[in-house]
């Protein structure tokens, strides 16, 4: 094993013909799941982590459940211009190329009441969840590029969901705060505005579902097995269900449609008499309840 600028190959070669794909935040959860899936589909895989130690030993890890897998390891604080600047150089330098990137890490910041939100409890959510894929993005986009078939993947949330909030029958909507859902319905925007701005890179945004990770305390109903599924999907199919999506299959980002039909001619849409105009939204979501 050799350590250079904080960086593991747990392998002495590596192939350009081989998929590459760098994980953030990938050394617990959801992120260290989907670098393990990715090693077992034969892809060579850059585990992201912001503790160069951790890295090194999840690196390791992945590569003895995996021998003939390409695990490496490089030191990337997704919230530090310079980290991630490193980063992308090391990347560069080892000559494996990138096909998908996956903006993982995540933050779930102090669990409030929204009248009890401070400003100050956006800045480290916002810098991590936000500011963070950004800040990878915009390194790494020149490596992705260079790919035959490059994949951008945001790791978003239903709650970040105008539509699944508001769905009385997912368990999304009995969730309520401010800063997380917040930075994730912020995400999904920035995934669309990628996806119209690089029409050569596949750009999705998925929703790993409510999976027990240390984010939430171990409470989800999923295991990380079955959150990683849409992550490994997005970077890994020929063909994904759209640009939002979970392991179930498409999810939408607003309710459709808006417009409402009007009942009659009334000022405003409204009906003879002022009747109000009815509104009949298309229900969001038949998959089953997390």
């Amino acid at each position: 094993m050799t350590d250079t600028n904080s960086t593991t190959n747990t392998t002495s070669t590596s192939s350009t013909t081989t998929p590459t794909a760098l994980v953030t935040g990938a050394t617990r959860g959801i992120g260290r799941e989907t670098a393990a899936r990715l090693a077992a589909l034969g892809w060579t895989v850059w585990v992201g982590a912001r503790d160069s130690e951790a890295g090194e030993k999840t690196a390791a890890e992945i590569a003895a459940e995996h021998p003939s897998a390409d695990v490496r390891s490089v030191l990337l604080d997704v919230t530090d211009d310079g980290s991630v600047a490193a980063a992308a150089d090391t990347v560069r330098a080892a000559g494996t190329g990138l096909d998908a990137l996956v903006n993982n890490a995540g933050v779930a910041g102090r669990l409030v009441a929204p009248e009890e939100t401070t400003a100050a409890d956006f800045v480290q959510v916002y810098g991590t969840n936000v500011l963070g894929p950004v800040r990878v993005t915009n390194a790494f986009l020149p490596l992705l590029r260079d790919s035959a078939a490059p994949r951008l993947v945001m790791v978003s949330s239903g709650v970040g969901s105008f539509a699944v909030t508001t769905d009385p029958d997912r368990v999304e909507s009995t969730l309520v705060g401010l800063p997380y859902p917040s930075s994730k319905a912020a995400l999904n925007m920035i995934t669309t505005m990628y996806a119209k701005a690089l029409p050569g890179v596949r750009v999705s945004a998925v929703d790993p579902g409510y999976t027990a990770t240390d984010l939430n305390g171990h409470s989800g109903p999923q295991s990380v097995a079955e959150g990683a599924e849409a992550i490994v999907t997005a970077c890994s199919a020929e063909t994904v269900p759209g640009p939002f999506f979970d392991r179930h299959g498409v999810l939408p980002l607003v309710t459709r449609p808006l417009r409402p039909r009007p009942t009659g001619r009334g000022p405003g849409g409204r009906g003879p008499g002022g009747t109000a105009r009815s509104f009949k939204p298309a229900h969001q979501s038949r998959r089953p309840k997390l």
